[in-house]
């Protein structure tokens, strides 16, 4: 499969370390920084899931720059203390007190979970929450309990609205998660703009050029220079653009709605923040909390017509999307969350690579917390 060859070719400058070393070493390193062992897991199995998947943007490279960075300024609490605001039959809405994301995230789709076990559906806002990894950990906790899982989050301002130049909305991601009759869930999760700041910052690690249309100035023209455009979006003189692109000729407008959608339910369902409240930044230009939103919900197909009749569907579906006509050159076709199972199945082989510049954050995390490892690529 021309994916697979094109996937070692893309990473032959990495060292591969395997995932339990490699999740050994995140958690013990937020230890050190003062999270609680049991929220360590959980923050490590977010983190090496989206490794394992291939999404190298929210993976072992966010442990220091977006968590023990936050926790050191004193813009994010190690520890995590959840509020329960209000709970009743299908709903709840919980308060992360500006804890670690991961772990408030996983204890509300817990309750989406078992609340639509009950009723069919359930339903969980959060707020005062942070980043919390790859939306699709989430999603694919309902469907490993034989649920339909969604989940979105804001984020810091990032996204133009379509005829606009200035970042007004966070990447904003409208994550689906359903099981099928296959080896992996359907799994869309994606921001709802072009890129996302992760990617850029992959590029940035790589030393390449943005492709045209991800970014824009205040002149409402396209940027390349991706690390100047990092420093720019942090300072608000460049926005990522919507789903869609620039104006509305290619569908931006779509994009600009969605991640309106998923930013007002990611604060008016619990009278949370949004947009500009999100910046990370007092008007001194000093670092402070970002209190993100979140929702979760779980549906359960029992309540329907059955599981096992919605995964087949679900299954036929998707394999009657590949099995269709391909463009001249193409020699498959994927649906949503087959690439990141074959990136699993690669990986889980090989390990996970690890670029250079992390390499030497992963250094300096080890020498800084004085943690018993080396690693194969300091020798040479």
């Amino acid at each position: 499969m021309k994916f697979l060859d094109e996937y070692a070719e893309h990473y032959a400058d990495c060292a591969w370390i395997h995932f339990p070393e490699l999740e050994k070493f995140m958690e013990e390193a937020l230890i050190h920084a003062g999270v609680p062992a049991a929220d360590a897991k959980i923050i490590g199995d977010v983190l090496i899931e989206s490794d394992k998947r291939g999404i190298d943007s929210h993976g072992i490279g966010r442990l220091k720059p977006i968590y023990i960075d936050r926790i050191d300024i004193g813009i994010m609490n190690p520890v995590t203390e959840i509020e329960v605001v209000k709970d009743q039959d299908a709903t709840a809405v919980l308060d992360g007190h500006n804890g670690m994301g991961h772990v408030v995230g996983h204890k509300a789709m817990e309750m989406a979970i078992e609340k639509a076990k009950k009723y069919g559906m359930g339903m969980v806002a959060v707020r005062n929450s942070n980043h919390y990894g790859i939306a699709g950990y989430f999603a694919t906790m309902a469907t490993e309990a034989g649920m339909i899982g969604i989940t979105g989050t804001n984020a810091r301002p990032s996204i133009a609205p379509t005829f606009g130049v200035e970042n007004m909305l966070g990447t904003n991601p409208l994550t689906f998660g359903l099981p099928t009759d296959e080896e992996f869930p359907f799994v869309l999760d994606c921001a709802t703009s072009v890129s996302q700041r992760g990617k850029i910052e992959v590029y940035g690690r790589a030393g390449k050029d943005l492709p045209p249309g991800w970014v824009i100035d205040h002149e409402g023209k396209t940027r390349t220079d991706t690390k100047q455009v990092l420093e720019d979006l942090t300072t608000g003189k460049a926005a990522l653009t919507p789903l869609g692109g620039i104006g509305d000729m290619t569908g931006g407008y779509k994009g600009y709605g969605y991640a309106t959608i998923v930013e007002i339910l990611c604060a008016a369902l619990q009278d949370g923040s949004w947009m500009k409240a999100l910046n990370g930044f007092d008007e001194n230009h000093k670092p402070i909390p970002y209190p993100l939103g979140h929702f979760f919900i779980a549906i359960d197909p029992e309540h329907f017509m059955g599981l096992e009749t919605f995964k087949r569907i679900a299954g036929t579906i998707c394999r009657q999307l590949r099995a269709s006509e391909k463009a001249p050159g193409e020699d498959y076709i994927f649906t949503a969350g087959e690439k990141e199972y074959l990136a699993w199945k690669f990986r889980n082989e090989h390990g996970c690579p690890v670029p250079p510049s992390l390499q030497k954050v992963m250094v300096t995390l080890r020498d800084r917390y004085k943690m018993d490892y080396h690693w194969d690529f300091e020798k040479k």
